[in-house]
């Protein structure tokens, strides 16, 4: 089964068999959410209208505040969705958001044959696999493109550009708001509280962060992008996701020191019996493209088998990027249905089938160096009594770091540890929490190599 519609190359358009079929009528679209990214998906369909669409239905709550007078006359606003449904729209694009109703709209636009274009990372993280087996079912298409790094054509990149080699890893940034407020917290030296509150004056975060910060957000994002670019299928709630909450800009100096920064990281690697996937704030050395990505970017790299490396970056949020995404599997189904209707790849459908996405266990025990900032009451022996901890694990200390200026009642500092399996660590940083000397939970953090 194909996570997103494999489609046809857009050269068959000229062969003398496309040819000889009749010229179709435009699809209509109905919008579902006139919201930021709604609103710039209807400025394209009506400013800058592609070939074969035709913006026909606006849907949205409170509809007499959303009109505005650039949107043709012509165009039905309706706060009822049973007005679409009933409607003689061919796609339905899902823009608000959330589970539900946003599910139930999806399910039902789907059954009644109606195609569906959607961003809903977390509807797609959860239920994507059903919603592609029941448009099948209905001889309609899902696809969901803008869903995954915004305006970034990631999605599309992973299942067609790189359909020929065998993905194994998967790196990236995947939320501009946590990268926005890592980048501030690194420039101008304020707190996660401060960089939070001026992320959420200027928009980039919502009143409530909890998605961003915590990492739900990147976690359904890479969910998707595990099944689409490694072919694992997993349940987003399987993959740990950490906060970046308790970062203090004393980390970005010491990882300065290390000659690393800090991002938000999600990553996942695919071995013979299993999927490491992990979201979580990380140490990445300034060499590497992720260390360049600033403010809301989003950066995507995956690593294949024959391949290589290949990195996908741009803007990863926002109305105008996002509608792009949509706007573009909106021309995917479109062109799909000018070759005979010929969109999806057929598969089997049983999980393991041709193609398919295949279960894994899903672990987050990666093997690497970390960096550990410990903020303690100073007194004699506290180094020998963390390297008798660590020693019992058989983990080697590589570093250690100590910068002047702090009071002694306060004291942090950094050590830096040889690669080591991420359960070993976590097992000795539950011996050390109970420590007297230990004033806060220890930061620790993997080091990216």
């Amino acid at each position: 089964m194909a996570w997103i519609e494999h489609l046809k190359p857009v050269t068959q358009l000229d062969s003398p068999a496309a040819h000889k079929n009749p010229p179709q009528k435009p699809l209509n679209v109905a919008i579902l959410g006139f919201g930021t990214v709604g609103s710039s998906v209807a400025r394209i369909l009506t400013e800058h209208p592609p070939s074969g669409l035709r913006l026909t239905q606006i849907c949205n709550r409170g509809v007499k505040r959303k009109q505005v007078d650039w949107v043709p006359k012509n165009v039905r606003w309706t706060e009822d969705f049973q007005d679409v449904l009933k409607s003689d729209a061919d796609i339905v694009v899902e823009l608000i958001g959330g589970l539900e109703p946003a599910g139930e709209w999806v399910r039902s636009s789907l059954q009644s044959g109606k195609s569906v274009v959607t961003a809903n990372k977390q509807l797609i993280a959860r239920h994507g696999t059903e919603l592609v087996r029941l448009a099948r079912q209905h001889k309609a298409h899902i696809a969901f493109g803008a869903s995954v790094a915004g305006g970034i054509p990631v999605i599309s990149g992973l299942q067609e550009g790189l359909a020929g080699d065998e993905l194994v890893q998967l790196c990236g940034i995947l939320n501009g708001t946590c990268n926005y407020i890592l980048t501030r917290i690194e420039s101008a030296g304020v707190s996660f509280a401060d960089a939070l509150k001026e992320a959420q004056k200027l928009g980039f975060a919502e009143a409530d962060p909890t998605e961003d910060v915590d990492g739900l957000d990147a976690r359904a994002k890479l969910t998707i992008l595990a099944r689409t670019g490694l072919r694992v299928s997993v349940n987003p709630l399987d993959i740990p996701a950490r906060s970046i909450r308790a970062l203090e800009p004393v980390d970005f100096d010491y990882a300065k020191l290390l000659d690393c920064t800090i991002r938000q990281i999600s990553r996942a690697e695919k071995t013979a019996d299993r999927l490491f996937a992990s979201v979580q704030p990380t140490l990445v050395h300034r060499d590497s493209p992720l260390a360049g990505v600033e403010g809301g970017q989003n950066l995507v790299m995956s690593t294949g088998k024959f391949g290589g490396e290949t990195v996908f970056a741009g803007h990863g949020a926002g109305g105008n990027p996002t509608a792009v995404a949509v706007v573009s599997d909106l021309i995917a189904i479109q062109r799909s249905r000018q070759i005979n209707g010929v969109a999806l790849k057929e598969n089997e459908d049983e999980v393991g089938g041709a193609g398919l996405p295949t279960n894994s266990p899903v672990s987050s025990d990666f093997t690497s160096r970390h960096y550990l900032r410990f903020t303690v009451k100073d007194e004699p022996g506290i180094i020998a009594s963390l390297a008798t901890i660590f020693c019992r694990s058989g983990i080697n200390i590589d570093s250690v770091f100590q910068k002047p200026g702090y009071p002694k009642s306060r004291l942090p500092f950094v050590i830096t540890l040889e690669p080591c399996p991420t359960s070993l660590l976590e097992e000795s940083l539950k011996h050390i929490a109970q420590l007297e000397f230990m004033v806060q939970p220890c930061v620790s953090l993997p080091i990216l190599d």
